[in-house]
């Protein structure tokens, strides 16, 4: 590639060191991402080492990042976003919040294993766009244990029931922007006239999740049919009514309350994930050492990501790179397909907020620079297309952590999850087409 400065060269060694890294994993893919940021601040930076930011004439060397600007990525609005729905979900694991309403939830479905199994894939979906995937797949399963003893021998429920969690929080951490890190880095390219609302969100990808969820219901009870007649979940535990659980029930529902309704108060989804965040910390909810147990890692590595792509944009590589490719020789069709294909094959390989970190820097300058896509929702419509397939890895164990904990359990082999995986896969693969079909129908895509 001709005429490329410093700079540009210095971001495509991160970003080749970032994609070798978190396929390969040899340091956690968190610590790529902390990585990712050091490299920027000393060798693309403001205030970098300054033999490598004093290096040839500007032209030559191209457009430095201001440093303040890389260092804004650990306290991005995304990353206090995800700050609050971690908060609620650590209240709500400690008040036991969940797991009564787990039990609460579960009691309309009966003890027909087809229905139990239907139930437990709602509820773990409906957990999971509020709570992180791996904490809701491991106290769901975590409930499963007693009843595996129930299954008849050689009874394969037993696989569905395993594979129905960690599926089911694949696809319900669709759901809203904080239900699974790829939507939280996709926020980050969906501003200004792209700019989605928490409850526009959920408005679109509800009905995704319901019809992928019924579909992967139908689809394990059809690969793996249960014999047994009768289940019963059991489930411990009872309402807390103390101080401290009253402000934890309250602050839970008046959160996602004002993310469905910013329309009417005017605060927008960070703003409001601060609620908990500081009402928790306020009362003592949450103290100093539950704040060791906040997912860090899942922060940085988000954050890994958004330096990654503010490197892309501001040095001006991501629309050179996609100037370099004939993109416009393309069928907008054929460019949607592709790259949302790329996307589900990439997670399935690799972890799927990596997935996002590497793609969506160059899907969001390829959306701005393409007018072809422009009949079919433009830059919009590309990112959350490639955002919703980012969470199609389900074929593997290494897909997801879900998969990893229901894996763990042994009671599937990684032949068991592949077949089902790739098939809802390639189903929610096609569903996203739909979906983005009649959102360009009923003018989603349109600018605000």
């Amino acid at each position: 590639m001709d005429g490329l400065t410093i700079v540009e060269q210095r971001v495509i060694a991160i970003f080749f060191m970032a994609a070798l890294f978190w396929i390969l994993e040899p340091i956690p893919i968190y610590a790529t991402s902390l990585l990712i940021i050091f490299l920027e601040l000393i060798a693309i930076s403001t205030k970098g080492l300054n033999f490598l930011v004093e290096s040839g004439s500007p032209e030559k060397l191209g457009s430095l990042i201001p440093y303040k600007d890389i260092l804004h990525t650990f306290a991005s609005p995304i990353i206090i976003l995800f700050l609050g729905g971690f908060f609620l979900a650590m209240a709500a694991t400690k008040y036991r919040l969940d797991q009564n309403l787990a039990k609460v939830l579960l009691k309309p479905f009966g003890e027909n294993p087809k229905w139990v199994m239907l139930g437990l894939m709602i509820i773990t979906a409906v957990f999971s766009m509020f709570m992180s995937n791996t904490a809701t797949t491991a106290m769901m399963l975590s409930i499963l244990v007693p009843v595996m003893a129930v299954f008849l021998p050689g009874d394969k429920g037993r696989m569905a029931f395993t594979l129905a969690i960690p599926f089911a929080a694949n696809i319900g951490g669709i759901g809203t922007p904080i239900g699974t890190p790829p939507n939280a880095v996709a926020l980050k390219y969906l501003t200004g006239e792209n700019y989605i609302s928490f409850g526009e969100w959920m408005v679109m990808a509800l009905p995704f999740v319901v019809v992928l969820l019924l579909i992967a219901w139908l689809l394990l009870l059809a690969i793996y049919p249960i014999k047994t007649e009768k289940i019963k979940l059991t489930i411990q535990g009872s309402w807390l009514k103390n101080r401290k659980a009253y402000i934890v029930y309250i602050t839970f529902a008046l959160t996602i309350l004002m993310w469905l309704t910013d329309f009417v108060h005017g605060m927008n989804s960070y703003i409001v994930a601060m609620i908990p965040v500081a009402v928790f910390s306020a009362f003592d909810i949450i103290n100093k050492n539950d704040l060791k147990n906040i997912s860090w890692d899942v922060l940085w590595l988000v954050s890994g990501g958004i330096a990654l792509g503010l490197a892309l944009e501001a040095s001006g590589l991501a629309e050179r790179l996609v100037q370099t490719i004939p993109f416009g020789t393309f069928s907008p069709l054929l460019i949607i397909s592709s790259i949302t294909i790329v996307a589900m094959v990439m997670a399935n390989f690799m972890s799927n907020t990596a997935t996002a970190n590497l793609l969506l820097p160059l899907v969001a300058a390829l959306g701005i620079s393409l007018s072809s896509l422009d009949a079919f929702g433009g830059n919009k419509m590309i990112i959350i297309a490639v955002t919703i397939s980012c969470s199609m890895g389900m074929a593997l164990p290494i897909s997801t952590p879900p998969n990893a904990l229901a894996f763990a359990t042994g009671a599937i082999e990684s032949k068991n999850m592949a077949k089902p995986g790739v098939i809802i896969a390639l189903i929610g693969i096609l569903l996203n087409y739909l979906l983005m079909y009649l959102l360009g129908i009923v003018g989603f895509f349109n600018v605000q």
